[in-house]
């Protein structure tokens, strides 16, 4: 649910404001009205600096350190900035010889053949006339046409090149098939030399990297802190407008209700004038967030598509539920929703405490697609019905399980899981017109639900009539005729209760038109669940079927490779059939439910203005 605020104006003189200010953050309750005034330069750069922080925390936090390591000791207690900047140097100063160490392990390779050759020795015999040439040929051509012909010494060779170094009296170019290389500066000794120099200094620098890593994260958390929160300090001062010349500072905000008793001890213990207000249809409101726990859970969710507006409902509780059962619906085997319930379970006794309720969550959906797999008797990717399924002219005969026999009536065929698909995609679509009946009388009144109200009538009445005739409880025609004339009045008259009588007739008609094909379409989009169901569970079928195949490859080879390609298979099954059933759902929630509930959304998040905890 959303938390109702409270809208308050603080007047301070102006002598006191820095003070009042700095209590008030550290208070933290109330978020900023902002104005239209432009944040100045230093301040956009602060807020960037708090951005660069959180990537060189998250660098070292995600470091593979042996905490049982002997590292040189940095003086951790210097303070977060200059931490930070040595980091950021030793980052560049690491990329730097890293760059080196590519171009030299390149230059060995060249220099590799020629072995450790005294560039020394080379220049005294050119001061006697003697110079040492470096050539490369092909066996067959230093064999043939090079070796009789000149002084020659093979210094190393390949498969088919020999490397050899030639003796002249002479610089001038000489007539001899073979490619020249230029003498190389340094030798391969040289050369490795540098390289295990260089290694040695990047391995210095990780480790007084992971050094900062095991002792200075408190330290760099804290300096973002401070600059964030003086950035706000600093925000919060451009957006107060001075009054009486210059003489009153008028700052506004926002405060949950809950926090008026706390907020108003602290006014009234600091002397400050203010006003409390409600707010009005005009106000953009900011938008905390409150649930119970279930629906906590499915926060991360609903966020990722918009905060809602003030004035309507948060519809985190209404999905939370159609949520969790379209993800266990499109995976759908038990087998995987163990994993997802054991492995969410044991990971929670590893990760901070922030991250277990992303983990609860796994395990809720977890449990849905045990319930899932369940209902369609599929486990590990083998059928407990041993049903025939034709798809696209191919027939899919799931593995059959004996022990199963006489109980795998209670198992839903996919016939039967079709319809059941279709049934969910009713229910949604209602129980969404229910909610939209709620959140327009919340924001306009009763009169402005009346038309949604005509299409639950319609619906849950003709739905209501068809099946008690179908049963033959009921055969009149008057009665159907009745309630669609019913929820055709409420329709044709109640779409926009704004205006004339003619408008709201040719509105309601348009309304018929594009909600009786919306629903439609609607309801279609639902097939999904089932679609997402049968293909992760034919996969998994498959995957079992062609490991039973490898079984046949021999007693013990067969059975290692039996296990290795169900492992791998499973996995990559879970993977694409997990990552399908999280964004279906996501798309029947954020689509066809909120469309149908009245979202409106476009609400912004309450960020008070308050000290940050590191």
């Amino acid at each position: 649910m959303i938390v109702p605020m409270q809208k308050y104006s603080f007047l301070i003189f102006h002598k006191e404001y820095k003070t009042f200010l700095s209590d008030l953050q550290s208070l933290g309750v109330v978020h900023i009205i902002e104005k239209k005034a432009e944040i100045s330069e230093d301040i956009k750069e602060r807020y960037e600096l708090v951005k660069r922080f959180n990537r060189t925390i998250k660098f070292l936090e995600k470091r593979d350190i042996d905490k049982d390591k002997e590292t040189p000791k940095a003086d951790i207690e210097t303070e977060g900035m200059k931490i930070y900047e040595d980091i950021i140097q030793k980052q560049k100063d690491e990329i730097s010889l890293k760059q080196k160490l590519v171009s030299e392990q390149k230059e060995l390779k060249k220099v590799e053949p020629w072995g450790n050759f005294s560039t020394e020795v080379i220049e005294k015999l050119r001061t006697e006339n003697i110079f040492v040439k470096f050539f490369i040929a092909t066996k067959k051509k230093y064999e043939t046409e090079i070796s009789s012909k000149f002084n020659t010494e093979i210094i190393s060779e390949t498969k088919s090149k020999f490397y050899f170094v030639l003796l002249s009296q002479t610089n001038d170019n000489l007539d001899i098939d073979a490619e020249k290389i230029n003498i190389p500066e340094r030798n391969y000794q040289e050369i490795n030399d540098n390289i295990v120099k260089i290694e040695n200094e990047i391995e210095t620098l990780n480790n007084v990297i992971d050094n900062y890593a095991l002792n200075s994260i408190p330290a760099l958390k804290s300096a973002q802190s401070s600059i964030s929160e003086a950035s706000d300090y600093d925000k919060a001062l451009l957006n107060t407008s001075a009054e009486a010349e210059d003489k009153i500072m008028l700052l506004e905000g926002w405060s949950p209700r809950s926090q008026k008793k706390e907020l108003i001890e602290f006014l009234d213990k600091n002397n400050t004038v203010y006003t409390s207000d409600k707010p009005t249809p005009k106000d953009n409101v900011p938008i905390l967030i409150k649930n119970r726990k279930f629906s906590r859970l499915f926060e991360p969710i609903s966020k990722m598509f918009a905060f809602p507006s003030y004035s309507e409902l948060d519809l985190t509780p209404f999905f939370a539920p159609f949520f969790m059962l379209f993800f266990g619906f499109c995976l759908g085997d038990a087998g995987y929703g163990l994993i997802f319930l054991i492995g969410a379970g044991i990971a929670k006794f590893k990760v901070k405490k922030e991250v277990k309720p992303l983990l609860s969550l796994v395990q809720i959906l977890g449990i849905a697609t045990i319930i899932f797999g369940a209902i369609s008797g599929t486990l590990f990717g083998i059928s407990l019905i041993g049903t025939k399924i034709d798809i696209f002219g191919m027939d899919f005969i799931r593995t059959k399980i004996e022990i199963f026999a006489n109980v795998k009536t209670i198992f839903l065929d996919p016939d039967k899981m079709f319809n059941l698909a279709l049934i969910f995609g009713v229910i949604q679509i209602i129980f969404g017109l229910f909610v939209n009946m709620l959140n327009k009388t919340k924001q306009f009144g009763f009169v402005y639900a009346l038309s949604t109200m005509g299409w639950l009538i319609a619906l849950i009445g003709g739905g209501t009539y068809f099946i008690l005739n179908k049963l033959e409880i009921i055969d009149s025609k008057i009665i159907l005729f009745i309630i669609l004339g019913i929820a055709a009045f409420f329709i044709l008259f109640f779409s926009d209760p704004k205006k004339n009588v003619f408008a709201r007739i040719g509105i309601g008609v348009w309304d018929l038109y594009s909600t009786v094909t919306g629903i439609f379409g609607d309801l279609l989009s639902y097939i999904r669940l089932f679609a997402l169901g049968l293909s992760s569970a034919i996969l998994g079928f498959v995957i079992n079927d062609i490991g039973m195949q490898i079984l046949g490859v021999g007693p013990v080879i067969g059975h290692i490779l039996f296990v290795i390609f169900l492992i791998f298979g499973h996995t990559l099954n879970i993977l694409i059939a997990t990552l399908g059933s999280f964004v279906h759902p996501m798309r029947l929630t954020f689509v066809e439910f909120y469309k149908n509930a009245g979202f409106l959304g476009g609400g912004k998040e309450y960020k008070p203005f308050k000290k940050l905890k590191n």
